[in-house]
């Protein structure tokens, strides 16, 4: 299927690695211009050379309010906003300070409410575009042991939702992406790290994480970047114009709802 994206300019914010990457992959290979970004341009300049043709870079904390005006200065005409940067960290609610609340903040939430008004009034003179919030299920489901990174994913669903119902009768549309538990390369670490001190495999914690923490998964396993991947790459294409102002789950059946 061609997903008309050829010669789009897309940015895909943290993408040297994990769902990021996979995004960033699944458009160039589609034909669209990619935006790589990461902290170290060490790491960007590794994933371009992977990705090949259609991919540009900035090396940045895009998180920090200067640096994305520089981004902006340098790349003015995004065609495809992907919100991908994003943290997380298991921690019980009553060691949660303020300080991390507003890191999980600044980073999840805030970094993508400011590209998205950065790039909105180019794409309001095009009159087409995509802007997309990469949550997750955890937006839905509150994870008990990491209760501030499951707010900030619930607050993006809102500001996607409320920014499709600003940009009603255009071309633009706005939507989240919900993945579930996905084998980014910071679960790959996470539970490698437990497997050894458990002195048992991946394999192992794997089954006994959808037994014991998400037991409602219908997939029963991790869910691979590249399948998320893909499926952002339709959302951000021409041919998914009638989806905006939707929480679309590629989550493995892990929200036990039919809607």
């Amino acid at each position: 299927m061609d997903l008309q994206l050829k010669d789009k300019l897309a940015l895909v914010s943290g993408s040297t690695a994990g769902i990021g990457y996979a995004i960033a992959e699944a458009l160039a290979r589609e034909g669209a211009r990619v935006i790589i970004n990461g902290r170290t341009q060490a790491a960007v300049s590794g994933a371009i050379t992977k990705i090949g043709a259609g991919a540009l870079g900035f090396a940045g904390d895009l998180s920090d309010a200067a640096v994305a005006a520089e981004l902006v200065r340098k790349h003015p005409d995004i065609d495809i906003l992907v919100n991908n940067l994003g943290i997380f960290e298991p921690k019980p609610f009553e060691e949660i300070p303020d300080e991390d609340w507003r890191r999980f903040f600044d980073v999840n939430v805030l970094s993508g409410v400011r590209l998205a008004r950065a790039f909105l009034p180019g794409m309001k003179r095009r009159d087409w575009g995509r802007i997309i919030f990469i949550s997750s299920e955890s937006g839905i489901q509150i994870p008990a042991e990491m209760i501030h990174y499951g707010v900030t994913k619930t607050a993006q669903l809102a500001v996607a939702r409320g920014l499709a119902e600003s940009l009603a009768g255009t071309r633009i549309t706005v939507n989240s992406v919900l993945p579930g538990p996905t084998k980014s390369r910071g679960v790959d670490e996470f539970v490698e790290q437990m497997a050894q001190a458990k002195n048992t495999t991946f394999e192992q914690i794997e089954k006994e994480f959808f037994a014991q923490v998400r037991p409602t998964s219908l997939l029963k396993r991790f869910i691979t970047p590249e399948e998320v991947g893909s499926f952002v790459a339709y959302v951000a294409s021409p041919l998914a114009s009638a989806t905006t102002g939707a929480a679309l789950r590629v989550d493995g059946g892990v929200v036990k709802s039919a809607f």
